[in-house]
């Protein structure tokens, strides 16, 4: 894009392209969030992506930005860029409902960690993004669903929905989402955007509504894998408020985007065409060809045990659901929905024995895993174990084992060992709408993810494609 570029096309830029506008001067901060806010009130009754939009905020932070630059002083590549958050990051001036109405009014006096480092670095916040409740894999019966911009028949994603939609549609440069089964990783190839999950205590989560704490991360849904980094920049570390984050040095992730050798990359195919859909084992294919064309070799290997995690992750993600909601579960049960009020039930349920066994379980898997990533630098998976699937799909998850195989085992898994995952668009469906691939790497290795996804979108045009029709 041009620096003649008007505020009016320039939704779809990526976050580092508008940056530059911002840094050169060609648009200010302020007409860029004025711009993004008149998309808002456009499209946001029909994409349903906004729990709260703060507008007053948002231009208030633009003229701090446009002050700051005119006088010479740049945050960095967040500097003026209007983000939004999933509304389950505590904010000082928006409530946080987190997806439920038990916690509608909830208003925190301070900023979750990842905003506050986000503001630091000097993003606009342009407000809060809706979510299933309580970050599970529905939406409460009182609340809107967002609709995915691509085609509202095709599912918009789990918990992060809004986070994917809001990315998508243009109403924003850069979202953070969680991911605690796949809840960024899924609304990301649902919505052709670009999802990192870090390695688990990468970011912290201080001030973070929790699903389940030790399962919990956030990351960064954006356009690219470039975009991606910028972000991830802004919010990883150590934080004192949140003991659990790691003390792993941080990089400068968007300055480090080359890769300094081709990459060994796993691909389990007997796990693929046992549990994938055609569409979605094509795409794999056809990702595996562009992997090849740039000189990385690609070997068989057998995953360990990806389909039991899978199944266990319900149960170990209920107890800690359970531990999150007892001060208003069951006190307050009539006002959960029923999959929230179902999933914390199954915790309540579990005996200590059986969550012993899970927990060992668990352990025994995330070192199967360990091992398994010593001997390749990326595995390679779907983003969604079935190709852009409709919302009249999805309703059945809940009743069909081998739909919620499909779904759940390039993802949940992910999450019980905490490894770091790059989500990224890596094909069409036969109906214009994503498919994704995504990247696994070993712990604390966030910039190898990004730099193959870099590496992968400068090779493709697939991040590029944006919906039709969303032009306001």
């Amino acid at each position: 894009m041009s620096t003649t570029a008007t505020p009016t096309d320039l939704h779809f830029l990526q976050l580092h392209e508008i940056s530059h506008l911002i840094r050169t001067r060609a648009l200010s901060s302020r007409e860029v969030t004025e711009a993004m806010l008149a998309r808002i009130d456009a499209l946001e009754p029909a994409l349903q992506s906004f729990a709260t939009v703060m507008a007053e905020t948002a231009l208030a932070e633009a003229d701090r930005a446009d002050a700051l630059s005119a006088r010479g002083d740049w945050l960095g590549d967040l500097h003026g860029v209007p983000v939004a958050v999933k509304d389950l990051a505590n904010t000082h001036d928006a409530p946080t409902g987190a997806g439920t109405t038990v916690h509608a009014d909830y208003q925190p006096d301070s900023d979750a960690t990842v905003v506050a480092r986000l503001r630091r670095a000097g993003a606009v916040v342009l407000g809060k993004l809706r979510l299933t409740e309580g970050a599970f894999t529905g939406h409460h019966p009182d609340l809107p669903t967002p609709v995915n911009p691509w085609d509202s028949a095709t599912w918009s994603g789990v918990s992060s929905s809004g986070s994917g939609v809001a990315t998508a549609g243009g109403l924003c440069f850069g979202s953070l989402g969680s991911d605690t089964g796949g809840s960024i990783r899924l609304p990301s190839a649902a919505n052709g955007v670009t999802g990192l999950k870090p390695t688990w205590g990468r970011v912290s989560r201080h001030g973070i509504f929790g699903l389940a704490p030790s399962l919990d991360h956030i990351g960064p849904m954006t356009r690219s894998a470039r975009d991606a980094a910028i972000v991830l920049e802004a919010i990883a570390g150590h934080d004192p408020l949140d003991p659990t984050s790691s003390l792993e040095a941080t990089h400068s992730y968007s300055n480090r985007l080359s890769l300094e050798r081709a990459p060994l990359v796993g691909f389990d195919r007997e796990l693929a065409h046992t549990h994938f859909d055609e569409a979605t084992n094509a795409m794999l294919e056809s990702t595996i060809e562009v992997l090849t064309d740039l000189g990385w070799r690609v070997v068989e290997v057998a995953t360990p045990g990806l389909t039991e995690a899978a199944a266990e992750w319900t149960a170990l993600c209920g107890v800690e659901t359970a531990g999150v909601h007892a001060d208003t579960y069951p006190a307050r049960a009539e006002e959960y929905g029923p999959d929230l009020s179902g999933l914390i039930e199954i915790g309540r349920g579990l005996s200590a024995v059986d969550y012993h066994r899970l927990l060992e379980s668990r352990r025994a898997f995330t070192g199967r895993m360990r091992e398994l990533m010593s001997d390749v630098d990326l595995l390679l998976l779907p983003g969604i174990g079935v190709g852009s699937p409709t919302i009249e799909q999805m309703a059945e998850l809940a009743t069909d084992p081998k739909l919620f195989t499909a779904v759940t085992v390039p993802t949940a898994p992910i999450d019980s060992c905490g490894m770091p995952s790059l989500t990224l668009p890596a094909g069409s469906t036969d109906r214009g709408t994503p498919l994704a691939a995504q990247f696994v790497a070993g712990d604390f290795k966030e910039q190898l993810v990004l730099a193959a996804g870099h590496a992968f979108q400068q090779a493709t045009d697939f991040h590029t494609r944006h919906p039709e029709g969303l032009n306001s």
